[in-house]
């Protein structure tokens, strides 16, 4: 139980965050992106001290075996750039760019009543669906048989 409630205060700050950064503000989002028009640089300050907070955390994490919460840990490995990852990071790209959300805020937006991001969330969870699906048949081809 304690450690749903830590879960719970955690996923509480990081959308309180959001929402103070303006993260879930497609529009905010939008003029980020939009170099041409009224550019909006204060999204890079939010990604900036995000990647600080990424780069402690990871440091941390790389000197434990445990998580905080007693898990193990189970930090990625892979330092390869395929074509998977770069099609996914264009796809994501492209999603982040039409709808003006990302996954976090998205469902913050969602949790707060955005229609927009209720219908993000949908096509996102279909996405991923999909992907596992797909998957699911480069892992074991009699599947599709």
């Amino acid at each position: 139980m304690k450690n749903r409630i830590l879960e719970f205060v955690v996923g509480l700050i990081f959308g309180l965050g959001l929402i103070v950064s303006g993260m879930t503000d497609p529009g905010k989002v939008i003029g980020f992106l939009d170099l041409a028009g009224l550019w909006d640089p204060s999204l890079a300050f939010v990604m900036g001290g995000a990647i600080v907070v990424g780069l402690v955390a990871f440091t941390l994490a790389k000197k434990r075996t445990t998580s905080f919460l007693g898990g193990a840990m189970q930090l990625p490995t892979a330092r390869d750039i395929d074509k998977r990852l770069v099609l996914g990071s264009m796809a994501f790209g492209v999603g982040w760019g039409l709808a003006g959300f990302c996954p976090g805020p998205a469902i913050v937006s969602m949790g707060a009543g955005e229609p927009k991001a209720f219908l993000f969330v949908l096509a996102m969870l279909a996405g991923m669906a999909l992907f596992e699906w797909l998957e699911s048949r480069t892992r074991n081809p009699m599947a599709s048989a």
